[in-house]
C-alpha cells in the first residue's frame, strides 16, 4: 500500500470517528516514515495484538516473565563443547515468525552477508574464495549473546516506530538482555545489526582487492593482503559492536595448506572437508552391512529423526558439489529406505 492510499482511507474512517485534525496529522506523519520504509503501520499494543492474533495480556506476559516463554536445551558442538539453545515456546513463536516476515524481512542487509536471506545459499559464501593465494577466516566470539536489547531497539527504532514499540519489539525478541539461539527473528537481527560494519569492512576490502564474505558469525577474506592490517581493522570495527573475534579461531590458509570456509575446501573446487565425507561413507556401510534398524541398535542412537538428518547431510555434500557421483547413489539409496518400493 502507498503512503496516498493509506492517507485516503485513513483520513476517511477518522474524521467519521470524529478524530481531530492535529491527531489524524500526527497519525500519518508517523505511518508515512514506516511505509516509506516499506514496514507495517502499527501504533500501539492493542493494533499489534490484533495483527498477531494473540492477546494484549498475553504479550505483555511474554515480555516481563520471558524465561518462561522458552524451553532450553543443548546440542554438541564439533569442539566436543555444548551450544545452549533457547527455543521459544509456540505461541511466542508464531509472534516471532510474524514480526520476521512482516517487519524485518523488508529490511535490505549486507550484499556480503550470505547467511540467513533467502535464495542466497552457502555456495555464495564459497565461490568468491576458490583458487587464492591466501584465505583467512575470522571468527566472532559469542554473536548472538553479544548483541543485546538495547541494540534491538534501536533497530526497530530507525524503522521509525515509536519508543514504546520499539522497546516491545526488542524484549519480544531478547531474552536474557541478548539475542537468543533458537528464536527465528535472531539471525536476521544480527544481519541488520552487523550492516555498518560489513559497509566498513568491505569498503576497505574493495579498496585493497579483498574478497570478503560473511556467513552469520564467520567472516572470510581472499586474495594478496597484509593479513595483520586486515586483522587489526576488522577488530577495531567489531569492537564498536561490542564484539570479539575469537583469536582461537581465526586462521590464515595458505595455497600449499587445505583451505576451508565454512567446513568446505575450496582450493580447487567447493568440496566438504574430507573427514565429514568419510563419516558419511561409514555410515552408509554399516546401514547397507546390518540394516537401518540393527545399526540404530547397535550404535545406540538416539536421534528419532536419524534417516533424515543422514539424507541431510548426503543433499549437503552435493549441493556444494552436484556432480559428485559416489554421494548421488548414497541418496539414491537412502530414499529407497525411506520410501520402501511397494509404498510409493
Amino acid at each position: 500500500m502507498t503512503y496516498n492510499q493509506y492517507k485516503k482511507a485513513f483520513e476517511k474512517e477518522a474524521y467519521n470517528s470524529g478524530y481531530p485534525e492535529k491527531y489524524v496529522n500526527q497519525c500519518l506523519e508517523y505511518a508515512r516514515v514506516l511505509l516509506n520504509n516499506k514496514v507495517p503501520v502499527i501504533y500501539d499494543t492493542s493494533h499489534l495484538a490484533a495483527l498477531v492474533g494473540y492477546k494484549k495480556e498475553y504479550i505483555k506476559r511474554a515480555v516481563v516473565y520471558t524465561p518462561y516463554f522458552y524451553r532450553d536445551f543443548k546440542i554438541l558442538k564439533k569442539n566436543g563443547k555444548y551450544r545452549q539453545i533457547s527455543e521459544p515456546l509456540p505461541n511466542l513463536k508464531d509472534i516471532q515468525i510474524w514480526i520476521l516476515d512482516n517487519i524485518l524481512s523488508n529490511v535490505k542487509v549486507s550484499g556480503f552477508a550470505k547467511a540467513y536471506r533467502k535464495r542466497v545459499s552457502i555456495i555464495e559464501n564459497l565461490k568468491y574464495h576458490q583458487r587464492q593465494s591466501k584465505v583467512l577466516t575470522i571468527d566472532l566470539e559469542d554473536f548472538f549473546p553479544s548483541i543485546k536489547v538495547k541494540s534491538v531497539e534501536s533497530v526497530f527504532k530507525n524503522l521509525g516506530y515509536s519508543k514504546l514499540l520499539s522497546n516491545l519489539f526488542a524484549k519480544l525478541c531478547t531474552r536474557d538482555n541478548s539475542l537468543p539461539q533458537g528464536a527465528p527473528t535472531s539471525p536476521y537481527l544480527s544481519n541488520i545489526y552487523f550492516k555498518p560494519a560489513d559497509r566498513l569492512i568491505a569498503t576497505y576490502c574493495i579498496a585493497n582487492d579483498i574478497k570478503y564474505t560473511r556467513y552469520a558469525d564467520d567472516l572470510t577474506f581472499s586474495g594478496d593482503f597484509d593479513e595483520d592490517k586486515l586483522l587489526g581493522l576488522v577488530e577495531d570495527v567489531v569492537k564498536d559492536l561490542n564484539l570479539r573475534i575469537n583469536k582461537k579461531k581465526t586462521k590464515l590458509m595458505t595455497p600449499n595448506m587445505r583451505q576451508t570456509v565454512t567446513g568446505v575446501v575450496v582450493n580447487q573446487k567447493p568440496q566438504v572437508v574430507f573427514h565429514k565425507r568419510n563419516k558419511l561413507r561409514q555410515e552408509i556401510y554399516f546401514i547397507r552391512k546390518f540394516g537401518l534398524e540393527n545399526h540404530i541398535n547397535n550404535k545406540h542412537i538416539k536421534q528419532s529423526n536419524y534417516l533424515n538428518h543422514i539424507i541431510g547431510q548426503v543433499n549437503f555434500v552435493l549441493q556444494i558439489n552436484p556432480e559428485d557421483r559416489e554421494f548421488q547413489e548414497y541418496r539414491a539409496f537412502l530414499f529407497e529406505l525411506k520410501v520402501p518400493p511397494h509404498q510409493e
